[in-house]
C-alpha cells in the first residue's frame, strides 16, 4: 500500500554518492519490466490455448494441472523481472535512496509511454507495481513511483478482431445463426447431434420469453469470441439484444465418453451467469488478446459484480487485488462507518473483522491461537485451497501484506482485539494501523446464525445445501476437517460455502473408519475411546454428535444426507478418486439440463 515518506535529505541513511542519471537508464528499466510482463501474458495465453486442446482430448486432469500452474505464473515472472533489474541495473541495493528518488518517477513516465498502444495496459501497470514493491520497501516509496490510479485508459480498447461476434437471426434465420455461432468456435470434435441441441436451445428460449414477445429491428446475438474453459466444461458466453435491452446467456458445451460434444443447457439471466462466475469457483482459462474488452462485456451481463472479481475469475487475480484496493479506498472516501469485529462465533485461529457497509471480511492469523498449529501451516492451508479446484464450495481469498487502515475508522473494540490476539501483526504509522498480513473474502452469513433465524423452508434448503457443499468438496478430493456449521456461510444467492481452512485435507490422505463395537459394558460407558485413533483417522459416525443436537436439524439432515455419517460413503469416494475418476459438479441445477427433456441422454460429463 502506498505510503508518503520523508525527503532523502532528512534521511541519515541516504546515500550521498552521485547516482547514475543516464537519460537512457529509466527507459531501459521500463523496457525490462514490460518485457517481463509480456512474457507473463504470453504464457498465460498459451495456457488458455492448451486448455482448449486438452478439452478436445478429454484430458481433464491435464486441465486441472494447467489451472493450478497458471496461478503460480505471476509471482514467478515478477521474481524473474526483479532478478533482472537487480543484476543488470543494480536496483534494490541498500543505500540507493537518492538514485531511486531520481529514477523511479522517470521509469514510470517511460513505462506509460510504452503502454500507449499496448493491448493489456491495466495488467502491465499492476505488474509494474508488483516489481517496484518487491524492490522498494513499503515505507520508502511514494505514490509517484507506482500506479495508484490507472495511467492508461482501457475504455475503448479492443483487438484488431473484435472481442465478440455478432449474429443477426432475423436476417439469416434463427437456426442458421445459432449453428454458425457454434461453428465459429472451431472445436475439433464431432457433436452427438447438433441439430437436436439447437432445437432444444430454441425450445428453451421460447419458454423463457413471454407469449407475444416481439423481435425488434436491432435483434442480434453477441457472443464473446473464445470459449471459457474450466474443469470438464467449455462455456459460450453471450447476450441477446432486442430493442436496446440485454439478456445474458451462457451455453455449457460438454464432452461424452466417446469424445463427442453436446450442448448441455442454456442459462438465461444475470443470476445464472453470476453462478458461473461465483467467487467459490476456480478461475476460467480464456484465450483473449484484450482482457479489458472481455471484462467490459461481462460487466454488461453482471452489472452488480465488481470488476475486481471479474478479472479474478478470468485468472488475473493480481489485477483483481489491485482493483479491490482501489474500490476499498473509494468506499472509505464516501462512507463513515467503522471496521468492527465480525459477528458470529470467534475463531480459534483467525481474527475476523468487517466494514458493515462493504461486503467483505478481513482475516488475520492470531498470535494467541486456540489450536497447536503454526502460522506457516495455516498459510500453507490457504495456499493449498488457492491452487485447488474449489468446486464452487470454497471461498476464494485475496492475500495482502502491509495494509494500512485509517485509525479513525477502526472501532476501539476491534483495536483491543488486535492488540490482545495479534500484536505481532499490527503497527501504528501516523494516522494508520498497518496490518502486516491478512486475507480478504466475500462476506457471508455464518450458517449457524442462518439456521437460528431460518423458517422451516429456509432451514431445509440450508441443510440440503450444506450436505451438497460437502459432497461437492469431496468430488474435488477435499475434506473440510472441521464440519461445524460456523465454518460455512450462506451467500446472497442461497448457496452454502466453506471458508475455514485450518483443518482441510485431501480425501485421499484421510483414513475413514467405522467405530468398532465396545468389547465390554465398561467400554461402552467410558468417556475415553476403547479403540486406537491414528493422526489421519476420521470416524464419520461422530459427525452427528456435534452437528445434530437440534432435533429439527437432525430430521432434515438424516432425510437428505444420512450417507455422510457412513464411513462406507467416504471410502467409496476415496476409491473413485484414487482410480482417477472426476465426479460431476455442475454450476447450475440438474433440472435445467437438456438431458431431462430427452428419452435418451448422452453420457454426462462434469461442467
Amino acid at each position: 500500500m502506498p505510503q508518503t515518506r520523508s525527503s532523502p535529505a532528512e534521511d541519515p541513511r541516504a546515500d550521498r554518492s552521485a547516482p547514475d542519471r543516464s537519460a537512457d537508464r529509466p527507459a531501459a528499466v521500463a523496457q525490462a519490466i514490460l518485457a517481463g510482463f509480456d512474457r507473463h501474458f504470453g504464457l498465460t495465453r498459451y495456457i488458455a490455448q492448451q486448455a482448449k486442446s486438452r478439452y478436445e482430448r478429454g484430458d481433464w486432469h491435464g486441465i486441472r494441472r494447467l489451472a493450478r500452474d497458471r496461478i503460480a505464473f505471476y509471482d514467478q515472472r515478477v521474481h524473474e523481472a526483479v532478478e533482472r533489474l537487480e543484476s543488470e541495473f543494480a536496483l534494490g541495493q541498500r543505500g540507493q535512496r537518492m538514485a531511486d528518488d531520481w529514477l523511479w518517477p522517470r521509469v514510470k513516465r517511460n513505462y506509460v509511454a510504452l503502454l500507449a498502444d499496448h493491448r493489456q495496459p491495466e495488467l502491465a501497470e499492476t505488474f509494474f507495481n508488483s516489481v517496484c514493491c518487491n524492490i522498494l520497501h513499503r515505507s520508502y516509496f511514494h505514490n509517484g513511483f507506482i500506479f495508484v490510479r490507472p495511467g492508461v485508459s482501457t475504455e475503448y480498447l479492443d483487438a484488431d478482431r473484435p472481442s465478440w461476434r455478432v449474429y443477426y437471426p432475423l436476417t439469416v434465420g434463427w437456426r442458421p445463426a445459432l449453428r454458425q455461432m457454434i461453428i465459429d468456435f472451431g472445436l475439433a470434435c464431432p457433436f452427438v447431434d447438433i441439430e437436436r441441441d439447437l432445437s432444444l436451445v430454441q425450445a428453451a428460449a421460447r419458454e423463457h420469453f413471454p407469449p407475444g414477445f416481439v423481435y425488434a429491428a436491432d435483434c442480434q446475438l453477441q457472443v464473446l469470441r473464445t470459449l471459457f474453459f474450466r474443469n470438464k466444461g467449455a462455456y459460450l458466453i453471450g447476450r441477446f439484444v432486442n430493442d436496446g435491452e440485454l439478456l445474458p446467456f451462457a451455453v455449457p458445451i460438454l464432452r461424452d465418453s466417446q469424445g463427442r460434444l453436446y450442448l448441455d443447457t442454456v442459462l438465461f439471466g444475470s443470476e445464472r451467469i453470476e453462478a458461473l462466475f461465483n467467487f467459490a469457483r476456480a478461475y476460467f482459462m480464456v484465450d483473449m488478446d484484450v482482457p479489458s474488452a472481455y471484462v467490459r462485456f461481462l460487466k454488461t451481463l453482471m452489472p452488480t459484480k465488481p470488476e475486481s472479481e471479474l478479472y479474478t475469475m478470468l485468472g488475473f487475480h493480481k489485477q483483481g487485488k489491485t482493483l479491490f484496493y482501489r474500490d476499498l479506498l473509494q468506499h472509505l472516501k464516501y462512507s463513515h462507518d467503522h471496521f468492527i469485529v465480525a459477528p458470529g462465533i470467534k475463531g480459534l485461529v483467525m481474527l475476523v473483522f468487517t466494514l458493515p457497509s462493504f461486503p467483505y471480511v478481513f482475516k488475520l492469523i492470531k498470535d494467541k491461537r486456540g489450536k497447536e498449529i503454526s502460522r506457516e501451516f495455516i498459510q500453507s492451508q490457504y495456499q493449498l485451497v488457492k491452487f485447488h479446484d474449489r468446486a464452487g464450495r470454497m471461498a476464494d481469498t485475496w492475500e495482502y501484506s502491509g495494509v494500512p487502515f485509517p485509525k479513525d475508522r477502526v472501532d476501539p473494540g476491534l483495536v483491543a482485539e488486535l492488540k490482545e490476539f495479534a500484536p505481532s501483526q499490527i503497527e501504528e504509522e501516523g494516522d494508520s494501523i498497518v496490518i502486516r498480513h491478512l486475507y480478504i473474502e466475500r462476506r457471508m452469513v455464518p450458517l449457524n446464525i442462518y439456521l437460528e433465524q431460518a423458517d422451516d423452508a429456509d432451514r431445509e434448503h440450508a441443510i440440503v445445501e450444506y450436505g451438497d457443499a460437502i459432497k461437492q468438496m469431496v468430488a474435488a478430493n477435499m475434506f473440510p476437517g472441521d464440519m461445524l456449521w460456523k465454518n460455512f456461510g450462506m451467500t446472497r444467492q442461497g448457496r452454502v460455502v466453506f471458508y475455514d481452512y485450518d483443518e482441510v485435507a485431501y480425501i485421499t490422505d484421510c483414513n475413514f473408519r467405522r467405530i468398532p463395537p465396545p468389547r465390554t459394558p465398561e467400554d461402552e460407558m467410558s468417556a475415553e475411546p476403547w479403540y486406537s485413533v491414528g493422526p489421519h483417522d476420521v470416524f464419520p459416525e461422530e459427525f452427528g454428535t456435534f452437528l445434530l443436537g437440534n432435533p429439527r436439524v437432525r430430521e432434515l439432515f438424516m432425510k437428505h444426507h444420512a450417507d455422510l455419517l457412513d464411513a462406507g460413503y467416504w471410502q467409496e469416494r476415496q476409491r473413485r478418486i484414487r482410480e482417477g475418476v472426476l465426479d460431476d459438479v455442475f454450476p447450475y441445477p440438474e433440472t435445467l439440463r437438456f438431458r431431462n427433456r430427452l428419452p435418451a441422454q448422452p453420457s454426462a460429463q462434469a461442467a
